[in-house]
């Protein structure tokens, strides 16, 4: 059985100010991944949301952020494929991890002594070995968090540390997609329209004549836009339009 990792529940300090920082975009969430991944002696991870698309039959997993790379460009398609089914029946009646063993690898992923409390998926479905942690957050933001790699064999209180982490990884992107349909649903047409001619560097002079608006009207759009998105100035509510996907 595996022992218990001297980095296994690492400093609290440090996760308490992982979990009170408040997250301004999915990049921000890469590094944390990044950590989990090197805490499970995993390559690569990926996480996956249910789409909200209404009745359970039509559900599927979708794939939000990777690391798999260019080279591994369908993994993600290829384990949402080969066990996405099952994991939507799982998530819906259990929050057990679950592990699986690649083609090429055999054996079972997890410290023996915790086999009770993980759950093991058909192996050889795909090229790599894995363990995928469920996460339950209502009626949307419901998922999991995987980390792949060989011969994955965490021991059980990283386990849990890695399960609790994955928590608060899904709870900061959907509250990113939270605060986008605020502010999608506070900024105007025009708002939006003013920005993105100021984003490709018109001047609001610029703007009036391609809008047909005066230029008191565009710096009042521009000004209305930069409160709501709770900005200082019109640079940083460009960026931030551009951040949340508003603007190109």
């Amino acid at each position: 059985m595996a022992q218990s990792s001297g980095r296994s529940l690492g400093n609290p300090e440090a996760m308490r100010t992982v979990r009170v920082n408040k997250v301004s975009s999915r990049s921000d969430l890469f590094p944390r991944l990044v950590a989990m991944q090197r805490l499970a002696d995993a390559k690569n991870f990926a996480v996956y949301r249910m789409s909200s698309s209404g009745l359970p039959a039509k559900q599927r997993l979708v794939c939000e952020l990777e690391n798999w790379g260019p080279t591994n460009a369908g993994f993600s398609k290829l384990f949402a494929d080969a066990h996405g089914e099952v994991l939507l029946e799982h998530i819906e009646k259990s929050l057990l991890p679950l592990t699986w063993a690649g083609s090429h690898d055999r054996a079972a992923p997890g410290p023996a002594g915790f086999a009770p409390f993980i759950v093991r998926l058909r192996d050889g479905l795909v090229p790599f070995s894995g363990m995928a942690f469920p996460v339950r957050l209502g009626a949307v933001g419901n998922g999991f968090v995987v980390f792949t790699g060989d011969d994955l064999d965490p021991a059980s209180d990283m386990i849990v540390e890695l399960h609790a982490r994955a928590c608060h990884v899904m709870i900061d992107l959907l509250s990113l997609d939270e605060r986008r349909v605020a502010a999608a649903e506070a900024l105007s047409e025009r708002e939006i329209a003013c920005l993105q001619l100021a984003g490709d560097g018109r001047i609001s002079d610029e703007i009036a004549d391609k809008l047909g608006l005066s230029v008191h009207t565009v710096n009042a759009y521009l000004g209305s836009a930069t409160i709501k998105l709770d900005s200082v100035n019109r640079i940083q509510a460009i960026a931030k339009a551009i951040r949340l996907g508003y603007i190109s």
